[in-house]
C-alpha cells in the first residue's frame, strides 16, 4: 500500500488516503508483523530557507524494506507524544564549545511541556549524569557546565559512553526519544589512527541499540585538541557520526573541522524536524530476525523523508 498525504504542520493535521493492494485467492497466504518508525517531513525548500511552510504535500509515500515494498498501515501525528532528550556532551571538546551553552540552554528552556531531558558528559570511564531524567526544563538548562578541555579526561570512546546512556531509555515510557551528542567522533579505543574511527566496535554496537529502542541520535560536531590540526582523522571522524545519525533517523550537525560560531541556526533545523515527526506503521513481510534496512520515499522530488536506515528485528 502506498500513501497520499497532505500535511499542514501549523495546524497539526494529517490526511491519509490508503490504495490497497488487492490480493488475489490464488496467493499464499504470508506470515507477517507490523513494524512502526519514526519519520520526519519537510521540503527541501524549508531546510534551504531555514522556515517552515503552512502546507506540505507529500504524495505518494512508498517504504522499502530489505529492496521490497511494504504495505503502508498508517501515518499519525505523534507531536502530542511526550519527548525524551538526553543530552551527551564530550569532556574534552575545546574551550571554545563553551561559548555554545547559552544557545544550548535557551532550546532546553525552550522545548515542549512534558518533555524529559537528561544531561550527561562524556569522559575517561563513564559518563558523569549531572541531570537525571526530569521534566523540569530550567533545571535540566542550569545543570550544564562547563567542559574541561583536557585529554585527560578524554573518553577514549564517546561511543562506549553512548552505549551505556541509551541503555537508560529502558526505564522510560515509549514514546520519542533522541540523544544530542556534541562531540569530536574519535574512537581512539585502538589508537589514534583511521582504523580505529572507520572500523569503530562501539559505533555499530551504539547503532543497534539505539535501533532496537527507537532512538534517534542528533550529532554535533567540535573539535577536540586530538583532531585539531589533523584534517583526515577530523573528516574521518564527521564521518563516523554522520554514520550514527543517518542509521538512527537523526540528523548530524558540523562545518568542516572548525569551531562553529554559534549552534543557533541548527537548534532552528532540529526544532522544525522535531516538529514534522510521524509515526509511520507498515506490514513486514520479512519474519527472519536480525539487520532490516528501510528505505521511505515521497513521489515528490521537493520532500525530504528522514528515517531510520534499519531496525533491528529480535
Amino acid at each position: 500500500m502506498k500513501a497520499r498525504l497532505l500535511l499542514c504542520p501549523a495546524l497539526l493535521l494529517l490526511s491519509l488516503q490508503a490504495i490497497a493492494q488487492t490480493e488475489t485467492a490464488s496467493q499464499p497466504k504470508q506470515k507477517v508483523r507490523t513494524v512502526t518508525v519514526p519519520i520526519s517531513i519537510f521540503t527541501k525548500k524549508e531546510l534551504k530557507d531555514r522556515r517552515a511552510e503552512e502546507y506540505v504535500q507529500a504524495e505518494t509515500i512508498t517504504v522499502k524494506e530489505d529492496g521490497e515494498q511494504q504495505q503502508i498501515l498508517s501515518i499519525r501525528s505523534v507531536t502530542d507524544t511526550p519527548l525524551t532528550i538526553a543530552i551527551l556532551i564530550q569532556e574534552d571538546l575545546s574551550s571554545g564549545f563553551n561559548n555554545q551553552l547559552k544557545d544550548i540552554r535557551e532550546f532546553i528552556t525552550t522545548l515542549p511541556h512534558g518533555t524529559r531531558v537528561m544531561i550527561a558528559y562524556l569522559r575517561a570511564g563513564s559518563p558523569q549524569i549531572v541531570q537525571k531524567w526530569t521534566e523540569d526544563l530550567k533545571a535540566a538548562a542550569k545543570s550544564l557546565r562547563i567542559v574541561i578541555s583536557s585529554t585527560s579526561a578524554a573518553p577514549s570512546s564517546p561511543y562506549d559512553g553512548l552505549n551505556q546512556i541509551i541503555a537508560r531509555f529502558d526505564a522510560i515510557p515509549a514514546g520519542r526519544r533522541a540523544v544530542l551528542l556534541f562531540s569530536d567522533g574519535l574512537d581512539t579505543s585502538g589508537g589514534l589512527n583511521l582504523a580505529s574511527i572507520t572500523q569503530s566496535f562501539d559505533l555499530e554496537q551504539a547503532i543497534i541499540k539505539a535501533q532496537k529502542r527507537s532512538v534517534a541520535v542528533y550529532s554535533f560536531y567540535w573539535p577536540t585538541e586530538r583532531s585539531n590540526g589533523n584534517n583526515t582523522l577530523g573528516f574521518a571522524a564527521q564521518g563516523a557520526l554522520q554514520k550514527l545519525s543517518n542509521e538512527t533517523g537523526g540528523r548530524a550537525f558540523g562545518n568542516g573541522i572548525s569551531e562553529l560560531p554559534s549552534f543557533g541556526p541548527y537548534f532552528t533545523d532540529l526544532e522544525m524536524t522535531l516538529s514534522r515527526q510521524f509515526a509511520l506503521s507498515y506490514i513486514s513481510t520479512h519474519m527472519k530476525k536480525g539487520y532490516h534496512s528501510i528505505n521511505i520515499t515521497s513521489s515528490n522530488p521537493g520532500v525530504k523523508i528522514e528515517h531510520p536506515a534499519a531496525y533491528y528485528y529480535r
